[in-house]
């Protein structure tokens, strides 16, 4: 049974002591089907794959990394504005 959250949508819905005897294709699926849910009485946590964990918390290569890789920015000309800045008032 498949359940849908904010961003990602749930696979398998694993009894804990089931998923204990099964964790290795708990895994397996988490890597290639994508998050299982693992539930113990009225609790549960969701196994999913770093990458996938990456992406949802937002950790990626950081800003510098995003501007280091973007588009060159060679052969432009910037000039700086020849007007002068407004008074700072204290």
């Amino acid at each position: 049974m498949a359940r849908q959250t904010a961003e990602i949508e749930v696979g398998t819905d694993w009894p804990l002591t089931e998923a204990k005897n099964r964790l290795s294709e708990v895994v397996t699926k988490a890597l290639t089907e994508g998050p299982q849910r693992i539930a113990r009485r009225e609790e549960a946590v969701v196994v999913v794959a770093e990458e996938t964990f990456n992406r949802l918390v937002g950790r990626g290569d950081g800003f510098i990394a995003y501007l280091m890789n973007g588009p060159s920015f060679e052969g432009m000309t910037v000039q700086r504005d020849p007007r002068p800045m407004r008074d700072a008032k204290p």
